[in-house]
């Protein structure tokens, strides 16, 4: 429970019941009656509270991780095993094992619902700070770049999550270009268009380099603070590409 400890102490405030909570209730329901049919092995607590319970507790950001996860999973309509073990591996090194195992048995009852997508975002946009927000859409798009490509329907969906969360469509744009190439796609990653000038760029470049300094994100843990510095990366390796094609110092 310690590595779980740190989520619980973020200060995130959920209150209980929800879009959340009404997702999970349905799921915590179901794999209660697979208990009793023996489909699950586990039979201890579950990690978001008793079966059947449609409410999430005070801090519950896995919860938020895990709902959001499979909505990109199945926007497509096909869950790929890239997928899902893109998912196992982040919630194994942020949650440890036995919580892993936990959080992944509710997704795969979740990628059998209807996620209110749209009212979850909105719920999490109420309790989490901005830094937060910005690294859990990377962690979508690394969901749904997974298997080497991002599909568009996951892009839609991802975008509806972005809007909901409060997420400007500079910064979408920005985390996009990350994952989602382009010709442009250098520049999308500062937020500004190709006819900046070198002033510009460098400014930009200054701002974006403030805004996804992984510094910001350190209160989420060990695994999203190395996201972040991927990220961060990203930036620099966008600012880079501008300096060599235009011949900047």
């Amino acid at each position: 429970m310690a590595k779980y400890g740190k989520w619980v102490g973020l200060g995130l405030g959920w209150a209980l019941g929800g879009p959340i909570g009404g997702v999970l209730g349905l799921v915590f329901g179901s794999m209660y009656d697979g208990m009793q049919s023996g489909v699950y092995e586990y039979k201890g607590e579950h990690p978001y509270g008793t079966a059947g319970a449609a409410r999430t507790r005070p801090g519950d950001f896995a919860a938020s991780l895990v709902v959001l996860s499979a909505a990109v999973m199945k926007a497509d309509e096909k869950v790929l095993k890239s997928e899902l073990d893109y998912v196992k591996k982040f919630f194994h090194q942020q949650f440890g094992e036995q919580l892993a195992i936990e959080n992944i048995l509710v997704l795969r009852e979740l990628l059998k619902q209807e996620i209110d997508v749209t009212g979850v975002a909105q719920q999490i946009r109420t309790y989490m700070d901005h830094p937060s927000r910005l690294q859990l859409l990377h962690y979508l798009f690394g969901i749904s770049m997974a298997d080497g490509h991002v599909h568009a329907k996951e892009v839609e969906v991802i975008q509806t999550i972005s809007h909901n969360l409060g997420i400007s469509m500079a910064d979408f744009s920005s985390i996009k270009a990350m994952f989602y190439k382009d010709i442009n796609a250098a520049f999308q990653v500062l937020e500004i268009t190709p006819d900046a000038n070198n002033d510009e760029v460098k400014k930009a470049y200054r701002k974006m380099a403030v805004k996804y300094h992984p510094d910001k994100v350190q209160h989420l843990g060990e695994e999203f603070q190395k996201a972040a510095n991927e990220k961060f990366q990203k930036v620099q390796a966008a600012y880079d590409q501008i300096k060599k094609e235009r011949g900047i110092n």
